[in-house]
């Protein structure tokens, strides 16, 4: 389900929480037109935090990668990242608008990043939502093979060393289905939202001061 939102409303940092809180997320048709859209899936796609499932073969690549993976570098540079068109999406959904919220959130430590880096030049990673023991993943890019599937292992390690209860990935994609990822419907979702907004989690329970080795996220998913 999605509403077309008045371009003439502000939505602040705050009024998205509150968004969050209730189930639904802003998006653009592209990004040149200013309007928004209030979304509301009617299955929503999570990935179960106990249920993840680990591939052998990233497993191995995450232990061995030369890549070197931060969180709350560079928010700029990520969304930059995901907003890029790519052979297969054309259009992106990230405007300005979103841009601006969504570094007010940052700003505010309710956004969060998972960068990967290739010596000092960003190759992939993803951005999110943090409320409660909630995350609400928005987006993830690539420019190096594996680079965004090595970004969400670590997030979910992260997540797990946290406490946190429930990661929303919006929507189920092919992608995400090698990670375990379900739809769920959203009468059952609310109950999971619930229940996880209504405690608190700790996105720093992992250093976030410096970069997180590949054996570190592995040994507490596994």
């Amino acid at each position: 389900m999605a509403n077309r939102e008045n371009t003439l409303i502000e939505i602040t940092p705050e009024v998205l929480l509150k968004a969050y809180a209730c189930g639904i997320f802003p998006m653009a048709e592209d990004a040149d037109d200013p309007a928004l859209y209030w979304i509301e899936p009617e299955m929503r796609g999570i990935i179960p935090l106990e249920g993840f499932h680990l591939p052998a073969r990233l497993k191995r690549t995450v232990r061995t990668t030369s890549f070197t993976v931060r969180v709350d570098r560079d928010f700029d540079a990520v969304i930059d990242g995901c907003a890029e068109a790519k052979p297969d999406r054309a259009r992106t959904w990230i405007n300005a608008r979103i841009r601006k919220i969504y570094r007010g959130l940052f700003d505010r430590g309710h956004c969060h990043t998972v960068e990967v880096y290739d010596g000092e030049r960003l190759v992939g990673g993803l951005y999110g939502v943090a409320l409660g023991r909630a995350f609400f993943g928005e987006s993830m890019f690539h420019h190096a093979r594996d680079a965004s599937k090595i970004a969400l292992v670590h997030l979910v390690a992260r997540l797990r060393a946290g406490h946190y209860r429930l990661l929303d990935a919006q929507y189920v994609t092919e992608h995400l289905k090698i990670f375990g990822a379900v739809d769920v419907p959203k009468r059952r979702y609310h109950r999971l939202l619930e229940d996880a907004i209504a405690g608190q989690a700790d996105f720093a329970a992992l250093p976030v001061d410096r970069p997180l080795g590949g054996d570190e996220a592995l040994a507490i998913l596994t």
